[in-house]
C-alpha cells in the first residue's frame, strides 16, 4: 500500500515522543553466570555460560548451555523454545531470529511469526526487510505490523536495497527510487539512482543526474551539482567530499564546510563522525560541535549511538559520550567492550566494571 507524503511527516511528531530506555550490558563472570547490568543493577539471569550472546539496547538474546533460546527483557528471562534457532540478530527495539526458515520477532515482550519460509532479511533498529517465500514478496515489519513494499518478484531477481535505524530504500523491480518511512512508502525519484547510503531519518544517493540528494525526515535536499568523492550516512547525518575537494558534514538540515583536505581516515557511526585532520589530529564531530580528542588518529575505536571509545598512546580507555570526554581508567585491561552508551571492561580474571554517563558500576 502506497501513502502520501503529508501523512508520513505527520507521523514524525509522534515518533518523537518515543521513550529511550536505558542501554543494557551483560557479562559471564568467573563463575560462569550470565550477569546483567540493568539500570544500574547487577541481575544474575542464567547459571551456566551460553553457547551465544548478543546485547541490544532493551534486550539481550542468546542461546544457552542446552541450546534453549532466551531473551533477557524487561527484568526477567524468557525461553522462547528450545533447541531450534540457528540464526540471531537484535537491535535497538527488536529481536530477529529464524527457527530453521521460520522468521520471527521478538518486539515489546511479544514473539510474532513473519514467515514461513525465509532466506532474505536485513535488521534495523526498528525495521525488519525480509522475502516472503511463502507469498513471493518484499516486506517490511514496522511498529508492530508487516507491510508489502514490493508484490512481485521476478524469479532470480533481488532489488537494491539497503536498511538502517529507521528506514528502508531501495531500487525496485521497476527501476524507480523508493523509500519505506514512518509506515509509508514515498515514491523518492522515477529512475534508478546510481548509490545511496541510509541512517536513521536519512538517504544520501546520487539521482540520474548525477546531482547529489539527501533525504531526511521527509525532506529532500539538493545539496551538490555532482557526485561527491565518497559519503556516508550516519543518524541524522551525512558526511562527504564534495567533487571539488571540501569535507562537508550535512546536520540539522543544512551544510557545514568543515575544510578544504580530503580524511584519509574517517568512522560514521549513529550520531558520531570521527576523521582524521590535515594535522592527524583525531576529532569527531557530534551534534553540530567538533571536539579534538587527539593528536594523532588511534586505532581500534568502537563508536555506538553517542559514544566513541578507545584505549589512547597512553594506555588509558577514554570514552567520548554525549560530548563529554572521560578517562575511564588506565589499569590494565583484559578486554572491553562498548554497548551503545554502555562501557563495559575486565580488569583480572573476575573484576567487570560498568562505565555509564560518568558513573562507574
Amino acid at each position: 500500500m502506497h501513502y502520501k507524503r503529508e501523512a508520513i511527516i505527520a507521523f514524525l511528531f509522534f515518533c518523537s515522543l518515543r521513550v529511550v530506555a536505558q542501554p543494557l550490558s551483560a557479562y559471564v563472570d568467573i563463575q560462569n553466570q550470565v550477569m546483567v547490568w540493568d539500570k544500574g543493577i547487577i541481575r544474575k539471569v542464567d547459571y551456566l555460560s551460553p553457547l551465544s550472546m548478543q546485547i541490544g539496547r532493551v534486550a539481550i538474546p542468546y542461546i544457552d548451555n542446552s541450546n534453549s533460546f532466551k531473551i533477557y527483557y524487561n527484568g526477567g528471562v524468557k525461553t522462547v523454545n528450545q533447541g531450534f534457532t540457528n540464526v540471531y540478530s537484535v537491535s535497538d527495539d527488536l529481536v530477529m531470529f529464524l527457527n530453521a526458515r521460520t522468521l520471527n520477532v521478538f518486539d515489546r515482550g511479544t514473539v510474532k511469526l513473519l514467515s514461513g519460509n525465509c532466506s532474505v532479511y536485513a535488521l534495523g533498529d526498528s525495521v525488519i526487510l525480509y522475502l516472503d517465500g511463502v507469498h513471493n514478496d518484499y516486506r517490511v515489519y514496522y511498529n508492530g505490523q508487516p507491510y508489502v513494499i514490493e508484490g512481485f518478484i521476478p524469479d532470480s531477481v533481488l532489488p537494491s536495497v539497503k536498511t538502517s535505524d529507521n528506514i528502508v530504500a531501495y531500487n525496485n523491480f521497476a527501476n524507480q527510487f523508493r523509500i519505506f518511512f514512518h509506515g509509508g512508502i514515498i515514491a523518492q525519484e522515477e529512475y534508478p539512482v546510481n548509490g545511496f547510503d541510509v541512517g536513521r531519518n536519512t538517504v544520501a544517493y546520487v539521482d540520474a543526474n548525477r546531482q547529489f540528494k539527501i533525504f531526511h525526515n521527509g525532506h529532500t535536499f539538493m545539496t551538490e551539482e555532482y557526485p561527491p568523492q565518497y559519503y556516508y550516512a550516519g543518524d541524522d547525518l551525512v558526511a562527504y567530499v564534495s567533487s571539488d575537494g571540501y569535507f562537508k558534514i550535512f546536520y540539522n538540515d543544512s551544510v557545514r564546510n568543515i575544510g578544504f583536505f580530503k580524511p584519509q581516515s574517517i568512522q560514521v557511526g549513529d550520531y558520531i563522525v570521527a576523521y582524521r585532520d590535515p594535522s592527524g589530529y583525531l576529532k569527531v564531530f557530534y551534534k553540530g560541535d567538533i571536539t579534538e580528542l587527539e593528536s594523532y588518529y588511534p586505532t581500534g575505536m568502537v563508536i555506538q549511538y553517542n559514544s566513541l571509545a578507545y584505549v589512547n598512546a597512553a594506555n588509558t580507555l577514554r570514552l567520548f559520550t554525549e560530548g563529554e570526554v572521560y578517562d575511564v581508567t588506565n589499569a590494565d585491561l583484559q578486554s572491553w567492550e562498548l554497548h551503545y552508551d554502555v562501557l563495559k571492561y575486565q580488569i583480572g580474571q573476575n573484576m567487570f566494571k560498568i562505565f555509564y554517563k560518568g558513573t562507574e558500576y
